[in-house]
């Protein structure tokens, strides 16, 4: 066998020795003077993005910071009508399923939730005080541990390739975990002090979404729809009675409704 011969013997060889799949992708293409084999490995540069499947699911996490919005604050008939808002940073872990539809999609989750924030105030002045007594200040610091389950629905404002940008809103129910919350009450000058809070809550929940392949982040702000307070309990010591009653009014009252701020990091299955 002349060498013409050995290397057209040697080329074929080599190509008897690919996997089947790719041997059926093989192209062969003759010069004058040996063939070439050229193959064609499968194109995956046009691959449906992980986001663009009809159904997805995932898992996120990240951290909230809590609002509360106090509507109707008094101690012993008196209201509080000046509140500061002190942020602490709480957070949570959460997993999803997402339905897509075109640029549409619908996303229920559910979330382990651990919400904090403190609130300060003066506390209000007794009968006969002088008036240039210096005012108290008093606390409520708040570990609100919940389950939640939001159902969202949303638009993808950009949608090309890995990329997406998206709005999206919904309605969430809130089951508040009262035995692991914590409520703490500092300069009350009271005993025993606990605030009872309604197990279940309505929210609703706006935000926006960044999506990079399997990877998303998103920013949401979730609108607390009621009171979550239902009542606070105490040790009362003997009080004055309220201007213009003939008892003392022994009520502690404080309506307060939880916005959250979050922003989570997340990955598609």
């Amino acid at each position: 066998m002349n060498m013409k011969g050995w290397k057209l013997f040697l080329v074929w060889s080599a190509a008897l020795c690919l996997p089947a799949s790719l041997r059926a992708e093989a192209t062969v293409y003759h010069t004058d003077t040996i063939p070439v084999s050229v193959i064609q490995l499968p194109d995956t540069a046009h691959a449906q993005p992980p986001h663009e499947h009809s159904v997805n699911f995932g898992v996120k996490g990240g951290f909230t910071a809590s609002l509360f919005l106090v509507s109707d604050f008094s101690i012993n008939g008196q209201e509080i009508t000046e509140v500061q808002n002190n942020y602490k940073i709480g957070y949570f872990a959460s997993v999803f399923m997402r339905i897509n539809f075109d640029r549409h999609f619908i996303q229920p989750e559910i979330s382990y939730n651990v919400n904090r924030c403190n609130i300060l105030f003066d506390k209000p002045q007794a009968e006969g005080v002088p008036e240039n007594t210096p005012l108290e200040q008093a606390s409520i610091t708040s570990s609100i541990h919940s389950i939640d389950i939001p159902v969202i629905y949303g638009y993808n404002i950009v949608k090309e390739g890995p990329y997406s940008l998206a709005v999206f809103g919904g309605p969430k129910i809130r089951y508040i975990w009262d035995k692991k919350s914590d409520i703490t009450f500092v300069n009350f000058n009271l005993e025993n002090m606990k605030e009872t809070l309604y197990p279940f809550n309505l929210n609703f929940t706006l935000g926006v979404a960044i999506t990079i392949s399997r990877i998303f982040f998103d920013f949401r702000y979730d609108i607390g729809l009621h009171n979550i307070s239902k009542k606070i309990a105490y040790t009362s010591p003997e009080l004055p009675p309220s201007p213009g009653e003939e008892i003392p009014d022994n009520e502690i009252r404080f309506h307060r409704r939880d916005n959250v701020l979050s922003f989570s990091f997340g990955v598609f299955f």
